[in-house]
């Protein structure tokens, strides 16, 4: 059988794919219900809907078209959730921007992208003003908690009694851009990362699956939703008919505080929140008896961790994935059976990041000639991926995006293994791994050792020059408060549980350098590595 003329797609069985279409469907099915609080204001999908329509006026009335890019520089505050709806819906495209980037940084991606409008809020107000280009308009989102504010205030929160009208007659094509992420920009200068109308789409359902998202669920804003548009669940939350609970910042206080007040049930988060969570007297407050889901990734979450968070109520969902893959494209969850084992045997089974979810890409791992690594655990390769949640490519750089996407797959750059099972279990960046007298060491490894410690808070592994092995591991240490331990005690902590060539040569006791996400910045530290190369035997 043929596909024949007749059956080819028609606008009624074929249109676009888009997760605006998500708000549309939940004014129309949960219009009375709470979809955004903050502080001690919650609107409905209606009204929320309400703030959707006024905010893409305004954007007509400033002359936004299909095509331009629109900025915003803000906290998860309600207008920067009504953005993930307002601009895409006028086929424009959303640049969502670190709110922790200096004024170079930001004026390089206003620039690079070529954005017509910068939205910020009060907060962010003097790095954009720094930041913005001529001839790109700069307006400064109202002040209802009366912070001093300036420029041309733009007040989207007050109601003006019109109906909104969430026409998508602009999104003529599911694979029109979006929006464009930039990188952390770690090496040299970000790149633009141009999602779709159809990847985020499905990203968003594979979300909603993988973390049981509902209409009773309560999600809380913990997560940036300037990164990778929180994970795509701006969308996944209103899919599901859910709430959105806004905070201002990741605040122990304020987490702990709306958790109880709304009965949150889903958050997502790096690990460096976890463990700021675990060290804040605002834990005293929180009722373990209400289970929230915790959705993390980065480094492994430790057997120490688990029970910490456990005895708070807190259970771990380990995801994996990449700005490029729009947020988690993998998740490793485990069963109410499997909960009830043991901290150390729930540790090891959430080391894993799992399998993919129900929308995302295929994951593999494979050998340098792009064949699948033997499912041993044991064997490393490199992750790459295929399928319908990653980029359509960079902005502006066909040259990386050929090289990204080079012998027909996705390549992350991340070192796995694959179990029989399986499940995939990352061993370390390509970048980050740290090759001693001939020897592979993984720095991760080295880190899940050091985490065990009671008195580490955080630890990072890099490597160090060393004039006869090349390079040697070398630990940079931050302490839990009021706990002391110094470098001998670590370092015979680690020749307990690692070979001795693993074992960090130096110990440094300081603050570990973040980006806004909470992801450690590991090419600082690689680069206060290379200025102390150690000369020894």
């Amino acid at each position: 059988m043929h596909l024949e003329p007749h059956l080819a797609p028609r606008p009624a069985n074929h249109p676009p794919l888009t997760p605006v279409e998500f708000l549309v469907r939940s004014v129309e099915v949960h219009g009375d219900r709470e979809a955004v609080a903050w502080g001690d204001t919650t609107w409905t999908y209606r009204a929320f809907a309400r703030m959707v329509d006024r905010f893409a006026r305004f954007l007509r009335t400033a002359g936004i078209r299909a095509g331009d890019v629109v900025s915003v520089m803000a906290a998860n505050r309600p207008e920067m959730l009504a953005a993930h709806y307002a601009v895409p819906m006028l086929g424009a495209v959303l640049n969502t921007i670190n709110t922790r980037l200096d004024a170079d940084a930001v004026g390089y991606i206003l620039g690079h992208c070529e954005s017509r409008i910068l939205i910020s809020d009060a907060e962010c107000l003097a790095v954009a003003s720094q930041a913005v280009p001529h001839g790109v308009a700069l307006h400064v989102l109202s002040c209802p908690r009366g912070e001093t504010s300036g420029g041309n205030a733009l007040d989207l929160l007050a109601e003006d009694g019109i109906a909104p009208a969430l026409d998508l007659g602009a999104i003529a094509d599911e694979w029109q851009p979006l929006c464009v992420n930039y990188t952390s920009g770690t090496t040299g200068r970000p790149k633009g990362v141009v999602y779709t109308h159809r990847g985020a789409y499905l990203n968003a359902v594979g979300n909603v699956l993988a973390l049981g998202l509902t209409t009773r669920s309560k999600y809380l804003w913990t997560l940036p939703m300037f990164h990778c548009n929180g994970w795509c669940h701006t969308w996944a939350v209103t899919a599901a008919g859910g709430l959105h609970v806004c905070i201002d910042r990741p605040d122990p206080a304020l987490v702990f505080a709306a958790t109880e007040a709304h009965g949150i049930t889903h958050l997502a988060c790096a690990p460096v929140v976890l463990y700021m969570l675990l060290n804040h007297p605002a834990r005293e407050m929180r009722n373990p008896a209400n289970r929230v889901r915790v959705a993390t990734g980065g480094a492994a979450p430790t057997e120490t961790l688990i029970e910490q968070l456990g005895a708070l109520g807190f259970d771990l969902v380990h995801l994996y994935g990449l700005t490029e893959s729009y947020g988690p494209a993998t998740v490793c969850d485990l069963t109410e059976e499997e909960r009830a084992r043991p901290a150390a045997e729930i540790a090891r089974a959430l080391a894993r990041q799992g399998m993919r979810h129900a929308t995302a890409s295929r994951a593999r791992v494979v050998d340098a000639a792009g064949n699948d690594v033997p499912a041993d655990g044991r064997t490393m390769g490199e992750i790459v991926l295929v399928g319908n949640t990653l980029m359509a490519g960079y902005h502006r750089d066909a040259d990386a995006t050929a090289q990204a996407f080079r012998d027909g797959v996705f390549h992350t750059g991340d070192l796995a293994v694959r179990h029989p099972d399986g499940n995939i279990e990352i061993r370390d960046r390509s970048k980050d791994i740290i090759i001693s007298g001939g020897e592979n060491i993984s720095s991760l490894e080295v880190e899940n050792v050091l985490h065990r410690h009671p008195a580490v808070l955080l630890a990072a592994v890099v490597a160090m020059p060393h004039d006869k092995w090349g390079e040697t591991p070398v630990a940079f240490i931050e302490l839990r408060k009021d706990v002391m331990v110094d470098e001998t005690e670590l370092r015979a902590f680690c020749r307990l549980h690692l070979a001795g060539y693993k074992t960090p040569s130096r110990f440094f006791f300081s603050e570990i350098p973040k980006t806004a996400t909470g992801k450690i910045q590991k090419f600082a530290l690689r680069e206060r590595a290379r200025s102390m190369e150690i000369r020894g035997k």
